[in-house]
């Protein structure tokens, strides 16, 4: 994924990401692959393959299916060549033709000669488009990365942070050795899905690793198991580990909620203060199954307010 004020991905990047999920093969030479998807959607060229452009949309991958094949097939030879040569011209990206339909010579000729990807699936029109919709909405979506490691506890997942050396890696390894799941370790990268919801992830390179001072690097998943990562998990919850001799002032109640925005989402954020002592994977832990009670409605700390509140009142009635 690019940057800049036109975010695209390339034909040829498209198809070694996701050539194997759609089941897509390439016929011909490998031409075209550094044209530039520019939209995250899927285009059926009826109109175009009729000598019809005006509001055209090459920026997206043309997806031709048995009714745009058909209608190929049965126009004049001459007139196949015209409107094949039309269509490559419009700078698309690539062509994909589904259910493994034969492809007409004349879009062959055209897509040839003016350098254009030609790919088959033999999957349904209608399948392919929304299998791909999906994929390119991964691929373009927003991306942050974040210094902090990530775990699954109990189906909330929790980004750990803190400076250097404050205990990160040893309170997620606690958590791991209590059965639960590492995302990533020190580095976290999140996709901002349907603008709605960030996901996490580990970069490849780091992918079931943990560095933890003294050890070194240990795969995760040999020594655990594979029940003890995941590939991605939605990102719930943000602790940060701070020294307590930095902290001016430790809150004992949690009534008042903390956010830390990351892609323009605001993600509850608590303060663990650190101190020789703590068991600071058990207060994680214990952090993110009160964050699940809260997504379910139950808050502890306004609940004991109230009654402390409805407690005075009543003392003061006596």
């Amino acid at each position: 994924m690019k940057k800049g004020k036109l975010p695209f991905i390339e034909v040829g990047e498209f198809y070694h990401r996701h050539g194997d999920a759609l089941q897509m093969k390439l016929t011909g030479p490998p031409l075209g692959y550094n044209r530039k998807i520019r939209e995250p959607t899927i285009n059926r060229p009826g109109l175009a393959l009729s000598g019809f452009f005006t509001y055209f949309a090459e920026k997206r991958i043309q997806v031709l299916g048995n009714a745009e094949v058909t209608y190929l097939r049965n126009l004049p030879e001459s007139e196949q060549r015209e409107r094949c040569l039309q269509l490559c011209q419009q700078h698309i990206p690539c062509i994909i033709v589904s259910r493994s339909l034969s492809i007409p010579q004349a879009l062959t000729e055209a897509a040839s000669k003016l350098a254009v990807a030609i790919f088959r699936t033999p999957l349904v029109t209608m399948r392919f488009i929304n299998a791909a919709t999906i994929a390119l909405e991964m691929d373009f979506a927003p991306t942050a990365t974040e210094h902090g490691s990530m775990v699954d506890i109990m189906g909330i997942g929790a980004l750990v942070r803190g400076s250097s050396g404050i205990g990160k890696s040893e309170c997620v390894l606690g958590l791991i050795e209590r059965g639960y799941s590492l995302v990533s370790d020190d580095v976290t990268r999140f996709r901002l899905v349907d603008g709605r919801e960030l996901v996490g992830t580990a970069p490849d390179l780091t992918r079931y690793h943990m560095e933890v001072r003294g050890l070194g690097i240990i795969n995760i998943a040999s020594i655990f198991g594979v029940g003890s990562i995941r590939m991605e998990k939605r990102l719930d919850l943000i602790v940060t580990l701070r020294d307590w001799q930095e902290l001016e002032e430790v809150d004992r109640i949690g009534l008042e909620q903390e956010f830390y925005e990351i892609l323009g989402i605001h993600i509850p954020h608590i303060t663990i203060p650190v101190r020789t002592g703590r068991d600071l994977g058990r207060l994680v832990e214990v952090a993110a199954l009160d964050q699940k009670l809260k997504s379910l409605g139950q808050n502890s700390a306004v609940e004991f307010n109230e009654k402390l509140l409805k407690l005075m009142q009543t003392n003061k009635e006596n």
